[in-house]
């Protein structure tokens, strides 16, 4: 099988971010379903509901808002690459999404927070950030290929990493 071109979705954003969650390129599942996340043993939303202290949304539009309401927002570092599948050491050719501008909207952004090591490596490879006033940090990934981590240690990870005001 050869390497197709993927794109990511838009950025879950609202000009009031002060946290940016960073993946890499959503994977199959989710491009077929138009949704972040959208593979059933992704752990991304249960963890984001837990952080949050809130009742995991059902609906996708209802998560986007539970994110918002926080302060947080989503996208991908990737606009677009060539991959087989959906794991990320097969992303090729990848050309970035424009981070920069979306943190000049956001003003509040103080953390970038990247949603495994893939997605930082893209970031440090294709992003400069115009100063150092926005903290970055690499968090475990919670893509079911990476599920090595027990949910209980995941979640014990992201909470003190990501330091949420809630």
């Amino acid at each position: 099988m050869s390497s197709e071109h993927k794109h990511s979705f838009p950025p879950v954003e609202d000009g009031q971010l002060e946290i940016l969650i960073l993946g890499s390129l959503p994977g199959d599942r989710s491009i077929a379903a138009g949704e972040y996340y959208a593979h059933p043993r992704n752990r991304f939303w249960p963890l984001m509901a837990k952080l949050l202290k809130q009742e995991l949304p059902m609906g996708y539009s209802q998560r986007k808002e539970m994110l918002l309401a926080a302060h947080i927002g989503l996208w991908d570092v990737a606009h677009s690459a060539k991959r087989k599948g959906s794991a990320d050491v097969d992303i090729m050719d990848a050309v970035p999404n424009d981070i920069v501008s979306l943190i000049g909207r956001n003003r509040q952004l103080h953390t970038i927070a990247f949603n495994g090591k893939k997605a930082e490596q893209l970031f440090r490879r294709h992003i400069s950030l115009p100063d150092d006033s926005i903290r970055t940090i690499c968090l475990p990934s919670t893509s079911p290929a990476y599920a090595a981590m027990d949910p209980d240690r995941l979640f014990e990870v992201w909470r003190s990493t990501i330091c949420l005001n809630k």
